[in-house]
């Protein structure tokens, strides 16, 4: 079955007291029971939902994994990863992760003992040094948010693997369209729906997707305790939003590839990253473990003023946090999603006062670049 098939018919089934081809909203906190022990599957909604239901199995046919989980947000789903470890243990992760994974790892789970560094994930090397005794869990963010860097999938495996390390990517930038990173042999997948899975920018949530039993098991458990579920309504937005993933994504990835051209031979523009670049230090790799470079962009304009001067300019774009929608969103890393990352450690891993990330969106190429233009004619 292909992608886009997958994408619309998998785990979905009509109705069957109605034969309604959507998905219902089972809006129920509880269900009633023939008799003790007796139920038809479900038993409270914090545990399982048949609209939530659906969802996780959509998303784990979609990225090629058996089983699936849907929290409330992108952020509970990976908190849900850290509580699989204990106090003492030790995490390496990507450094250009998203500012709200950092702003977990260092200013809430530091203080319940888990240790985190942040390394360069461009080369396995550079993880393999950074383990430790009580080293448990890689986390890779590829492409990494904001500064697009590609991290070797097949290597963080073999490495992983060797060690019995669990090894989890956020697949949100790629999404499963672009990118399968279960095929590869990682332990777990991670996803803010919030982003191009549901892809209009009206819901929050989080997927999660495995193919070990055991750590599905232990992640249910976790989110049965903890409560951080998504509710049946986000799920029937998501499950709407996922029908068209495939021809949004095409788009993106058409659109983005247009903008980053555009903006790599502006002369106000010091560097774009972008994977689709064959200046991207990357290309070659993200040429071979994607199938496509996304609808991601970041680019430097060399101070915070001339940031400024062109988000203030922008029309078309809209400044604002989150991305993946079908409009193009356009946002300042080091005082928005980084902000909580120190402004020492933002210079290290390259987000800087001048960078902005943009998301591009899926309307007509030309109005993109032509607001971009403007913009950057009034630096």
């Amino acid at each position: 079955m292909g992608f886009s098939t997958k994408a619309i018919h998998a785990g979905i089934e009509p109705d069957p007291s109605t034969g309604s081809i959507m998905t219902p909203i089972h809006l129920t906190s509880t269900y009633v029971q023939e008799a003790l022990g007796k139920h038809k599957g479900y038993e409270y909604s914090r545990v399982s939902n048949p609209t939530r239901t659906v969802l996780e199995k959509n998303i784990a046919a979609l990225e090629n994994g058996k089983e699936g989980l849907a929290f409330a947000s992108g952020m509970a789903a990976e908190s849900a990863i850290f509580q699989l470890l204990k106090s003492g243990d030790h995490v390496i992760a990507s450094r250009n992760v998203y500012g709200g994974t950092y702003r977990l790892a260092k200013l809430v789970l530091h203080d319940y003992g888990l240790d985190f560094d942040f390394v360069d994930t461009t080369d396995v090397a550079n993880i393999k040094v950074a383990i430790k005794p009580n080293t448990k869990m890689v986390f890779v963010e590829t492409p990494t948010n904001p500064t697009m860097e590609i991290t070797d999938l097949p290597g963080v495996v073999k490495l992983c693997r060797a060690r019995k390390l669990i090894s989890i990517v956020d697949n949100t930038f790629a999404t499963p369209y672009l990118q399968n990173p279960l095929d590869f042999g990682i332990d777990i997948v991670l996803h803010s729906a919030t982003k191009y899975l549901n892809g209009h920018s009206d819901m929050l949530g989080g997927l999660i997707v495995l193919n070990n039993h055991a750590l599905t098991e232990r992640l249910r458990f976790i989110q049965k305790s903890v409560g951080a579920i998504m509710s049946p309504f986000e799920a029937w937005m998501c499950l709407r939003g996922i029908k068209t993933l495939a021809v949004r994504m095409a788009r993106h990835d058409l659109n983005a590839m247009e903008v980053a051209a555009f903006l790599n031979t502006h002369r106000k523009v010091k560097k774009v990253n972008y994977p689709g670049l064959v200046s991207h230090p990357q290309h070659r790799l993200a040429q071979k473990q994607m199938r496509g470079f996304g609808g991601m962009i970041s680019f430097d304009l060399g101070s915070l003023a001339r940031a400024k001067k062109l988000l203030r300019s922008v029309r078309l774009c809209s400044l604002a946090e989150s991305l993946g929608g079908v409009e193009t969103l356009i946002s300042h890393p080091a005082t928005m999603t980084h902000a909580s990352v120190p402004p020492d450690e933002r210079k290290r891993i390259g987000v800087t006062d001048g960078l902005v990330r943009i998301s591009v969106g899926i309307e007509d190429v030309e109005d993109i670049v032509a607001d971009l233009k403007q913009a950057l004619a009034r630096i």
